[in-house]
């Protein structure tokens, strides 16, 4: 693992990377009462001739260092860091699998660390990153998934944290993610009112035949209460590329989607993560009605969500060269 301490009187003392151990804190430290945390997700591969590849690290950087200065936590020197944790992938790179699917998961994280029970900036802060390897999401081809849309609980808000990737957003979430298991459903719709937000962890995406007649990839915009998700910003890249159909950030109903499935014009629906890449929807439960999304029985999922898992899978794989693909 990567440790690296900050204080206020002295700034970022020099990186260590040890082997993986417990955290040597005190309990009065602010990370545990008032939520001084963020975190990132991204992962390792190996490709076909056995190099490392990491795919947009600078992107997961950019979000950290937003999300640091947002709960007054130390900023750092993005590159700095990223050398850092390239280092120790490569020193631990004989945990990153080799089959095409698998890969090393890392996750960075900045706690505050001032053992203070006052509210307030923290004057020690502690960086550090744990790895793990980790499996393909969908174990034998894709498994869509079913969601509950319920308004009475609300992800995230105007003039909130949802943009940024803060503990506080998820600790919340648990519990109506269990109610919504316990009526069979796989995860969460998050709604604002009425509108569409995230699917669970993922960011949300639409692909309809919009009112005008014409195919529309659409995704809720970056209003602040969205993660500005790294997938989802490939997505929106890679289908702009492509100049097939209208891509669009916009806003979007549960009346506008429920209009859409009755009409036959919603094609497919999936969310999108570093987890999963893509996930597909199958169904959605608002306000007790069940509505069917359509998915390809063979593929179990949309064609647009298979083309786009395939197209980045490749890119994370070095199988086709692209910028993206980050070689160590």
């Amino acid at each position: 693992m990567l440790e690296i301490d900050w204080s206020q009187k002295s700034g970022w003392e020099k990186p260590t990377i040890h082997e993986f151990a417990n955290l040597n804190l005190s309990p009065a430290s602010v990370v545990f009462r008032y939520g001084s945390e963020c975190f990132e997700g991204l992962k390792a591969y190996k490709d076909k001739n056995g190099e490392i590849r990491m795919f947009r690290p600078m992107k997961n950087m950019d979000r950290l260092y937003l999300s640091a200065e947002r709960l007054a936590l130390p900023t750092f020197d993005k590159n700095e860091v990223l050398e850092c944790m390239k280092k120790l992938v490569k020193i631990d790179s004989s945990w990153i699998p080799r089959e095409r699917g698998y890969s090393l998961y890392i996750r960075p994280t900045l706690i505050a660390t001032q053992d203070t029970l006052g509210v307030g900036p923290s004057a020690k802060a502690k960086f550090f990153t744990i790895m793990s390897p980790v499996g393909p999401y969908f174990k034998s081809g894709f498994a869509p998934v079913s969601l509950v849309a319920d308004n009475r609980y609300a992800r995230a808000w105007p003039g909130g944290v949802g943009s940024f990737k803060v503990g506080g957003n998820y600790a919340p979430c648990i519990k109506p993610q269990l109610e919504a298991a316990t009526r069979g459903y796989h995860q969460n719709l998050w709604l604002f009112g009425e509108e569409l937000t995230e699917v669970g962890t993922m960011n949300c995406f639409v692909f309809w035949k919009n009112e005008n007649g014409e195919r529309e990839l659409i995704t809720p915009h970056l209003d602040g209460t969205i993660l500005p998700g790294v997938t989802r910003d490939s997505i929106l890249t890679l289908t702009r590329e492509w100049k097939e159909f209208k891509v669009t950030e916009g806003r979007v109903t549960m009346s506008q989607l429920i209009r859409a499935i009755k009409e036959n014009r919603l094609i497919e629906m999936f969310g999108a993560g570093t987890a999963c890449i893509v996930c597909p929807i199958e169904r959605i439960n608002y306000k007790g009605i069940d509505y069917k999304i359509p998915i390809d029985e063979n593929l179990k999922a949309g064609k647009l969500t298979k083309r786009l898992m395939d197209t980045i899978l490749a890119i994370q794989y070095g199988e086709v060269d692209h910028e993206w693909s980050i070689k160590l």
